[in-house]
């Protein structure tokens, strides 16, 4: 008898399942036909446009900077080089003007040395000039 319950209990137990279960399909199929007959809204596409032309914006302006501060770096390297060759070339020139007062003054200094009469006998030297001329 006891098992005879059992059998009653879980008999009915199955049959409360098997309604639950046909109730929640029916509700299922409710639900779905409920969502069909609905229009639907389109997502927002702006946002997203929005979102990608401001990457692409940003991107374009972080790689025209890159570039233009690229240009202005090779520019001043340029500029440094050129002021550099003018300051070596100013450097050159001064020391070739020094060179030639150098070698003139030792020019000056060379004839001054290698006179046949030193200054101070110039005048004896010149008495003798004119004996030797009588």
């Amino acid at each position: 008898m006891n098992l005879q319950k059992d059998l009653d209990d879980r008999h009915m137990q199955d049959s409360q399942v098997e309604q639950a279960l046909k109730d929640f399909r029916s509700s299922i199929h409710a639900w779905s036909e409920a969502g069909y007959g609905q229009p639907r809204v389109p997502a927002k596409v702006y946002t997203t446009s929005w979102r990608v032309a401001t990457g692409w914006a940003l991107g374009c302006a972080l790689a025209l900077g890159t570039l233009v501060g690229g240009l202005y770096q090779h520019r001043h390297v340029e500029e440094r080089a050129r002021i550099a060759a003018m300051a070596e070339h100013t450097r050159q020139q001064k020391l070739e003007a020094e060179q030639r007062r150098q070698n003139e003054e030792l020019a000056k200094i060379d004839g001054d040395v290698s006179r046949e009469v030193p200054s101070a006998m110039e005048p004896l030297a010149q008495m003798m000039a004119e004996d030797s001329t009588e």
